[in-house]
């Protein structure tokens, strides 16, 4: 009865609201149209996770089953999209061990993850570079750059000098151009791929006015999307407001990065806003019913925001709890877990712009090496992967209600059709006696 009711009241919906559902060529890729993502003509919503782990992983062959068993313990709870590196930047077994130049056994192991994605039918979230130093990142970048004689005062000169630019956007090229070894498919040509993030968390403190950073986001997202039309883009933003809307800034958890939800996703190559919340960090002071009255007030805002003013689709690429947080109980974990599902299904079931979160992060067993306290290994917390199931249940009726209404109008429409066809074929003749 209750999928009955939500199937009733979604039908009305796109009815007043004329809801995007249409006849598409199902290709597979994902899309954007206002502030929902299609697949295939059809509204597309999704529960997810992160595994940055999935490419270094997958580079030992002999490792490469806890990639396969996490997919397959994450589809079998609902999961299907990933977010991961598709980066590694000098340092420790990296992909990239210096500009343009590239480690092919790792190369191969993201070349795995696709392959092993596209077989449990997973869709990735694949970023590009880091903000921070783990993987090599910004501060790689522009250690490279220094080497090879240009003056370079910051880390956030990776954002300004065209020496550190010219690098990634290679990295850019490198990556979107690969041909996959075992899907022999080119990554901006695989559908298995949902979007790409230009980087992972940028912050650029030296210039809290934004410009930095969103001159940076113009200029790349072009370059991406003057190589691949096929994908989605997405900045990695963590979703703190800036003088687009200065009242905003009050919500910030005490940042001013240079970076601005608003004017960042704005940018006409960016084609659906991203939001990350870590409220036991941000907070880390306060108890945890400030930090979920924050998660609220932080969805709530973004979500409309994302409905209203950017007029786009919103993902909540990251969020989490950790272990390690003092006073820590599973009860409050599920507790946050649910608020943040509560608030995407809220949104989804009206036809609204958060399409879906993916928790921080997702692990197998045998993975205690990779833990840092936000770490899920859903065969350890039972109650925990319950919440994370029953969420995926929702947004896959919700879809499932979507595809049934979308299958209805084609239906009535080819109908119409025919009828026009028969009319047309019959004008004039007389029917019957």
């Amino acid at each position: 009865m209750k999928h009955l009711a939500l199937a009733l009241f979604l039908a009305i919906l796109i009815h007043q609201q004329g809801l995007p559902i249409h006849v598409e060529a199902g290709d597979g890729f994902i899309r954007t149209r206002g502030v929902h993502f299609l697949l295939n003509g059809s509204p597309y919503y999704a529960n997810g996770f992160n595994g940055y782990w999935l490419m270094y992983v997958a580079s030992d062959p002999s490792q490469r089953y806890k990639v396969s068993s996490v997919f397959r313990e994450a589809t079998s709870h609902g999961l299907t999209v990933a977010r991961t590196w598709a980066f590694s930047d000098g340092g420790y077994r990296p992909l990239q061990y210096s500009p343009g130049s590239y480690n092919e056994q790792l190369f191969k192991g993201l070349d795995f993850v696709i392959a092993e994605a596209r077989r449990y039918g997973i869709k990735l979230i694949l970023s590009l570079v880091n903000n921070y130093e783990s993987f090599g990142g910004r501060k790689q970048y522009v250690n490279w750059t220094r080497s090879r004689g240009q003056y370079l005062t910051s880390d956030d000169d990776f954002y300004r000098n065209p020496v550190v630019k010219g690098y990634y956007k290679n990295h850019v090229t490198t990556v979107l151009n690969r041909y996959n070894s075992y899907t022999r498919v080119h990554y901006k040509d695989d559908p298995t791929i949902m979007a790409w993030e230009l980087i992972n968390e940028p912050r650029c403190t030296s210039d809290p006015s934004g410009r930095t950073v969103q001159a940076w986001i113009m200029e790349m997202a072009s370059h991406v999307k003057s190589i691949d039309r096929n994908h989605l883009l997405e900045a990695g933003l963590e979703g703190f407001y800036g003088q687009a809307i200065p009242q905003r800034m009050r919500l910030n958890p005490g940042f001013n990065i240079g970076t601005d939800f608003i004017a960042n996703n704005r940018i006409p190559g960016i084609d659906f806003a991203t939001v990350h919340s870590y409220p036991d960090q941000w907070l880390s002071s306060s108890n945890d019913q400030n930090q979920l009255s924050f998660m609220n007030n932080w969805l709530n805002t973004h979500i409309q925001d994302a409905q209203y003013i950017l007029r786009k689709p919103v993902f909540i690429t990251e969020f989490g709890k950790s272990w390690k947080d003092p006073g820590f109980n599973t009860y409050q974990r599920d507790l946050f877990f649910n608020t943040v599902y509560s608030k995407i299904y809220s949104s989804a079931r009206r036809g609204g712009a958060a399409a879906g979160a993916l928790f921080w992060q997702l692990l197998t067993e045998g993975m205690d090496s990779f833990g840092d306290g936000y770490d899920i290994v859903l065969s350890q917390s039972p109650s925990t992967a319950n919440v994370i199931a029953q969420q995926s249940h929702k947004l896959y009726q919700i879809r499932k209600i979507f595809a049934r209404i979308r299958n209805a109008q084609m239906w009535k429409r080819a109908r119409a059709i025919r009828r026009a066809e028969w009319l047309a074929r019959n004008k004039g003749k007389r029917i019957g006696n």
